[in-house]
């Protein structure tokens, strides 16, 4: 198949890049920039051009391409999803939106989510866009049919990222970096909650396993890991594969968003909830699909790529002292 990544080096997309190449096909990279921590992989040709910029130039880009499935990964409110609609109405047998699983109800009603739990979220605006967006795409399906497919990732990882609640998405080193100078690390809740992470390879082999399949046009997906773990199991594993013992404080999600305005909708709109995911449906369409990498070996992978990389070791200079702030306000209350 001929297929467009718009986006394609991120920490989702690299994997379905490298899985889409194994397998054969022809991709193209619709990318503004090249990043040396995520690299265009080898036999992918790059369209090198910024899709939230230049929209008459990026028509005259795609003007002689035609694609079996393009995959926007970097759409994100519904001003993206109508410059894609235009830009590639006639123009695909398949548009796959990357959504979110924390578009899902909040606060859940029911622990276990399916792709037909309500999208609701009051307490994240990047939540409420993904859901805009998708009603929009599927607007646009039932009034004209465009073949849209739309995927519900959860909290992915892979060897660049490492996934914890209270932590920097940009210098994800910054949390290891306390643990290994002893400092205490917050754990939102009392750290019981339910939580998913996905490695991103695995999360790839659904995703790619749905494109060209016109059964998957007009229909919602979920990828996810099927292995469950509390925020303490999660934060444990990684003080075990570093061979420390846990310094941990539990904090109420409300207060650290309170002191960080920020984390409201990614802690009380997302990661405080518990979630366990029914997977079934992937599993019917895509009959190989299954997630071989645990948590407790993705860490270590990812551990080992950042002690590799150096240079990506940085640390967050605002959230490290205010979590210090935090801390310490929280230990003056309860001694």
């Amino acid at each position: 198949m001929k297929i467009l990544f718009i986006g394609g080096t991120g920490i989702i997309s690299s994997a379905c890049s490298e899985l889409a190449l194994a397998r054969g096909h022809e991709l193209f990279l619709l990318n503004r920039s090249i990043s040396t921590k995520h690299p265009v992989p080898a036999g992918a040709s790059v369209l090198q051009a910024d899709v939230h910029a230049d929209e008459a130039r990026l028509a005259k880009l795609l003007a002689a391409h035609r694609f079996d499935a393009v995959v926007d990964y970097i759409a994100f409110t519904a001003d993206d999803i109508e410059r894609d609609l235009r830009l590639f109405r006639g123009k695909t047998d398949q548009f796959v939106f990357i959504s979110s699983a924390s578009a899902y109800q909040k606060p859940v009603r029911n622990y276990l989510i399916t792709e037909r739990t309500p999208l609701e979220n009051p307490y994240w605006e990047y939540s409420r866009n993904k859901i805009a967006c998708e009603d929009r795409l599927m607007f646009a399906y039932l009034e004209e049919g465009f073949p849209v497919t739309i995927i519900r990732p959860s909290h992915t990882y892979g060897p660049m990222q490492i996934p914890l609640g209270v932590s920097s998405w940009l210098h994800p080193w910054t949390v290891i970096d306390r643990m290994k100078r002893g400092q205490k690390v917050i754990v939102p809740g009392d750290g019981t909650s339910l939580w998913v992470l996905t490695w991103n390879a695995d999360f790839a082999k659904g995703l790619v396993g749905l494109l060209g399949n016109e059964k998957a046009i007009g229909e919602a997906f979920q990828i996810t890991s099927d292995e469950v773990l509390s925020w303490d199991q999660i934060y444990l594993e990684v003080y075990q594969a570093l061979g420390l013992e846990p310094n941990v404080i539990h904090i109420a999600s409300d207060l650290i968003a309170a002191y960080h305005p920020p984390s409201l909708g990614s802690l009380v709109g997302d990661k405080s909830n518990s979630v366990v995911f029914d997977n079934s449906k992937i599993k019917r369409f895509v009959h190989d699909y299954a997630c071989e990498v645990s948590w407790a070996e993705g860490v270590r992978r990812a551990l080992t790529w950042f002690e590799t990389h150096s240079e990506f070791q940085t640390i967050d200079d605002e959230l490290n002292p205010l979590w210090d702030r935090l801390i310490a306000s929280y230990a003056r209350t309860f001694p």
